[in-house]
């Protein structure tokens, strides 16, 4: 199960899609190698408590929003973007659907309230990119501080508690054994998979991500599918919404802080370019698993938080070394 940038047979060198095929496969080859060593020496550090059930659920349960967040900002990296605003989009969410008015409404309306926000933002920072003309960097940072704000003044500032029990009992249960929150980062990578590896959207995604202008002289309409990329990513900011609030019961402007960061290290960790044209949702998934235990076996040998916040940018600047060490060696070799 591989993942692969959008070739134009008539224009790529014989060979290549399969080197790609291999370099991505040696790649998420690494990646698990990282994480299998990662485990152990949590398990080193921890034997009694690292690799028991309720730990390895814990973990899961953690890494189950920010890597919803991941799936959409991996197709958002992908398509040559960026988004630094799904941090906030998650906050308004939550608070919008913990209001008192909506909760009286019912668990339903709750989960579609959270879903129509993130979507309803994520489309407004793709309008904003492709029909307005506005750097990505720019249109997102002005959503991060007006969804916060936002957030900010629809709670008061104060922490909303769930009381709608049908959602909590829902979202906090589990389904053969595997808490629902598991069960939901699971279907939306699945989704999110298949749309991009086996969907004309997909390879469009690439197509933009690789070279916007020869895609749209390929017949793509270029800012459509823009705009569409960023409904998607603000769709998985609703998604990750139901899942904050219901593993803390609250929502509250401070849900998501810092999820724009831990979603762009976990897609870069990933192997996805920043540059766009070609990524992985699975390296994605290894990358948010990373940042997850190397979080737990701080936790869990009670080490300061910078530390774990230094080591993590580490982590990032030597990704982004690798990164930038293999396209040369790619630009080597094409020459």
């Amino acid at each position: 199960m591989t993942e692969t940038r959008v070739v134009d047979p008539e224009t790529a060198a014989p060979g290549e899609p399969r080197k790609q095929r291999r370099n991505l496969d040696l790649r998420l080859t690494g990646l698990l190698g990282v994480l299998v060593v990662l485990c152990i020496v949590g398990y080193a550090t921890r034997p009694d408590s690292f690799l028991t059930e309720a730990n390895i659920s814990t973990m899961l349960r953690l890494a189950a929003a920010i890597g919803v967040v991941s799936v959409g900002m991996t197709f958002v990296i992908i398509s040559g973007g960026i988004d630094l605003s799904v941090g906030s989009i998650v906050a308004l969410a939550g608070v919008w659907m913990t209001t008192v008015a909506t909760q009286s409404y019912g668990p339903v309306v709750m989960v579609l309230c959270a879903l129509l926000v993130g979507l309803g933002c994520g489309l407004v920072n793709g309008l904003l990119i492709s029909y307005g003309k506005i750097v990505p960097f720019i249109a997102t940072l002005a959503m991060y501080a007006s969804a916060k704000g936002l957030a900010e003044r629809l709670s008061g500032r104060r922490t909303q508690v769930v009381t709608e029990t049908g959602f909590t009992t829902f979202f906090r249960g589990d389904i053969l054994g595997i808490p629902v929150l598991i069960w939901t980062l699971a279907a939306v990578f699945a989704v999110g998979w298949v749309l991009l590896n086996r969907t004309t959207f997909g390879r469009r995604t690439f197509a933009v991500g690789g070279n916007a202008e020869a895609a749209r002289l390929a017949g793509i309409d270029v800012r459509k599918h823009t705009a569409l990329v960023y409904g998607l990513a603000g769709l998985c900011c609703g998604i990750a919404a139901l899942m904050v609030v219901a593993r803390t019961t609250s929502g509250a402007s401070t849900n998501g802080m810092f999820y724009e960061l831990d979603a762009i290290a976990a897609v870069v960790i990933g192997g996805t370019l920043l540059s766009g044209g070609r990524g992985s949702l699975i390296g994605t998934l290894i990358g948010v698993l990373i940042f997850t235990v190397v979080g737990n076996i701080f936790t869990q040998n009670n080490l300061d938080t910078d530390i774990q916040n230094i080591a993590k940018g580490v982590i990032i600047v030597a990704a982004v070394l690798l990164q930038r060490t293999t396209a040369r060696r790619r630009g080597a070799h094409a020459t």
